[in-house]
C-alpha cells in the first residue's frame, strides 16, 4: 500500500484497552509527549510495525515500553480502509484491537506524560488527536454492545 508511488505508507498498531474485555466500562487513554507536533494530544498506546515484526507482536513490544503491561488481546477493530486499516494522514495506517491488562498497572513511560481511564460515557473527555477520533468514535458504538446491565 502507498499514499502515492513514491512514499511507503508504514504500518503501525494500536491498543483499544478497557478494564474488562467482556464487560468493558472504561478505555485507557495516553496523552502524547513526542514528536512536537503530536505533543498534548490524546491517542491509543501503540506505535511502529518493526521491519520482519508481525503486528500482533509489535503491538504486545510497544503497549510493554509505553506503559509497562502485558495486555490479552480482544477483537479486532476493523477500518474503514483496504486490509481494516485506519489512516494516520498519509505516511501511515493503524491497526486496532482491543485488549486487557493482564500483569502490571499502566504507567506513562515511553513518549506519553500522562494516562487517563475514560468511562464509556465519557470517551470524549480528552483531546483525542484527529487521526485517533474516528477509531474512538467506532469503539463508542462497539464498547456500547457490551456494556453491563
Amino acid at each position: 500500500m502507498t499514499a502515492d508511488s513514491r512514499t511507503p505508507v508504514r504500518l503501525v498498531v494500536g491498543a483499544a484497552i478497557v478494564d474488562d474485555l467482556e464487560r468493558p466500562t472504561r478505555l485507557l487513554s495516553a496523552r502524547r509527549t513526542e514528536p512536537s507536533a503530536l505533543a498534548g494530544g490524546w491517542e491509543l498506546p501503540g506505535g511502529k510495525v518493526d521491519d520482519g515484526e508481525s503486528p500482533l507482536s509489535a503491538l504486545h513490544r510497544e503497549v510493554l515500553e509505553e506503559l509497562g503491561v502485558r495486555i490479552r488481546l480482544g477483537a479486532h477493530v476493523p477500518g474503514p480502509r483496504p486490509g481494516s486499516t485506519w489512516p494516520l494522514g498519509d505516511r501511515y495506517e493503524m491497526l486496532v484491537w482491543l485488549a486487557e491488562v493482564v500483569d502490571g498497572d499502566p504507567a506513562p513511560i515511553e513518549d506519553h506524560d500522562e494516562l487517563r481511564w475514560l468511562p464509556l460515557d465519557d470517551l470524549r473527555a480528552v483531546a483525542w488527536l484527529p487521526a485517533d477520533l474516528p477509531i474512538v468514535e467506532t469503539l463508542e458504538t462497539l464498547l456500547r454492545r457490551h456494556r453491563p446491565d
